[in-house]
């Protein structure tokens, strides 16, 4: 084995590591499922597999994961619109921490589930009660990263901001944020592993597009195999934004 084929083995360890945990993972599901019949059949891997090329042949199904992965995007949108700021409000004044964290800490603790029947009842039915419980249950994270962000910079370069005669703005724009950044990201991280879950059951009720709501119609169509082939497509396209969010963490924060 060459030098350079070794580096390559060695670079790729992690990844083959991975790829065999999922192979052991549809083995397991395989020798669940093998000899099965009737409706358990449909669950096996084969016709699971082959309802998702079809599903993904069909231009309706598209249709939903783009409806459900605009709302994440302006779900998470807002969610940083709110935390970022609130983070770095909580962060730098210990009187606005003392106030704001026991109300913030109280609201973080409810399901953002739990507020259905009421976001309903307020905001009426669509897409405005999905992106609320979207934004409310990522803003929890982003807002906690970024005000550790905060607490965590370095005294030094505001001072070195302060003798350079720099304004509250420029000190914002030109340290505080670049020093926080790395936090928010991994907020932000957290935040769509949180938003992908609640986003599901929150298009179960009131809309007519979206994986939420086709998982609703698979049922009652008793397309079963489409159904498991729907959880399957959520669970890639959550790996796949986390691998996102984890690869602009790494470019933002090498190492």
């Amino acid at each position: 084995m060459t030098a350079t084929t070794a580096t390559l083995w060695s670079r790729t360890a992690h990844a083959r590591l991975g790829l065999g945990g999922l192979v052991a993972l549809v083995l397991a599901w395989w020798l669940a499922t093998r000899g099965a019949d009737g409706l358990a059949a449909r669950f096996a891997p084969i016709p699971t597999f082959e309802s998702v090329w079809e599903l993904l042949r069909q231009p309706d199904f598209l249709v939903h994961i783009w409806v459900s992965l605009r709302r994440v995007l302006i779900g998470l949108a807002l969610a940083l619109a709110a935390g970022v700021p609130l983070g770095l409000l909580i962060g730098a004044a210990h009187h606005a921490d003392a106030a704001l964290s026991p109300a913030f800490q109280f609201l973080r603790m409810i399901s953002p589930l739990s507020w259905m029947p009421l976001v309903v009842m307020v905001l009426g039915v669509g897409d405005n009660p999905v992106l609320f419980l979207v934004a409310f249950a990522g803003v929890w994270p982003i807002l906690l990263a970024t005000a550790a962000g905060v607490r965590q910079l370095d005294a030094r370069w505001l001072m070195l901001a302060r003798s350079l005669a720099a304004t509250r703005a420029e000190t914002l724009w030109r340290v505080i944020l670049p020093g926080v950044l790395g936090n928010v990201l991994t907020g932000l991280r957290l935040a769509i592993g949180i938003v992908w879950i609640v986003l599901v059951p929150a298009e179960m009720l009131g809309v007519n597009a979206g994986l939420g709501y086709f998982i609703l119609d698979t049922r009652d169509r008793l397309a079963y195999s489409e159904l498991l082939a729907t959880v399957l497509v959520i669970g890639a396209l959550g790996f796949a934004l986390d691998s996102a969010a984890r690869r602009l963490h790494k470019w933002w924060v090498p190492g």
